[in-house]
């Protein structure tokens, strides 16, 4: 039988390691804080703003279908959409802001391996396995959420809700705080999004979810999905709703096959222990 690790440890040696661990994360949030501090001018102009103007990447590649709004989304004319400062601090405060959300995204790799290497001696050899390949599953789907959000999600509800009018005679101006609510609010909800096949896996751990209970709502799911897709992106043309929805719908299939997968296991290791007995 596999045995854990450390358990002579005392309470008072698990919490001076708890201790470090939080150190060593602090330490190199901060350092990464800087760095991005320093860096943020020049990364606010070139990524930040880039679905502001017509040579963002998605732009480009959009006006090269030579759509018409019918079925593909008319990315044929120019765009540029100039943000605007209403207070006298909000300057300085979002670059600040934006310099700790950066680095929450570079860290989150090490935070991960340092929550992984403290609780790693608590596991069994089974358990050992199964986090980490979840962890290596979960890190890389929350960053392909975040570039999701980045290059598709923000920007076509971005050029929608700025182009959008409910009267000729109403301008919009967009601010600057309220392009970078929106801006850091989807490209995160997207990554969180993508991190469901993992919520599933836990949830089917803990036995409060079956892979056929999840086939057996998938047409609801597939609704729910559909509206979801509509609110994020609320542009209109089918094209734009199968580009949210289809990743979705794919993250639930997979939610699925994870689900499946524990269910099977629990099924093989009930019929060897019967077998066996």
């Amino acid at each position: 039988m596999p045995q854990q690790e450390d358990t002579q440890m005392s309470f008072w040696s698990h919490l001076e390691a708890l201790r470090w661990v939080l150190m060593r994360i602090v330490i190199v949030y901060f350092i990464l804080v800087g760095i991005c501090f320093a860096a943020m001018p020049h990364i606010f102009n070139s990524v930040i703003l880039g679905p502001t103007s017509s040579d963002f990447i998605l732009y480009r590649w959009l006006s090269g279908l030579g759509g018409d709004g019918t079925f593909f989304p008319d990315f044929s004319g120019e765009f540029k959409v100039d943000i605007i400062n209403v207070k006298l601090a909000s300057q300085f405060i979002t670059h600040i802001t934006t310099s700790f959300c950066l680095a929450f995204l570079l860290i989150f790799p090490y935070l991960v391996s340092e929550v992984w290497m403290f609780v790693r001696p608590a596991l069994y050899d089974g358990e050992k396995r199964s986090v980490l390949a979840l962890l290596f599953f979960g890190v890389p789907m929350f960053y392909l959420g975040c570039a999701t959000g980045y290059f598709i999600v923000f920007p076509f509800t971005f050029r929608f809700l700025a182009q959008y009018q409910l009267s000729t005679d109403i301008s919009n101006l967009i601010s600057l705080n309220s392009y970078i609510d929106n801006f850091t609010m989807l490209i995160f909800v997207m990554g969180i999004v993508f991190e469901l096949p993992f919520v599933t896996w836990i949830l089917s751990r803990m036995g409060l979810v079956t892979a056929s209970f999840l086939r057996q709502y998938r047409r609801h799911a597939v609704v729910v999905l559909l509206v979801l897709a509509a609110i994020i992106t609320p542009t209109g043309d089918p094209f734009t709703l199968m580009v949210v929805f289809v990743p979705l719908f794919l993250l639930y299939e997979l939610s699925i096959v994870l689900a499946r997968s524990k269910t099977e296991t629990d099924d093989e290791e009930e019929t060897s222990l019967t077998t066996s007995a």
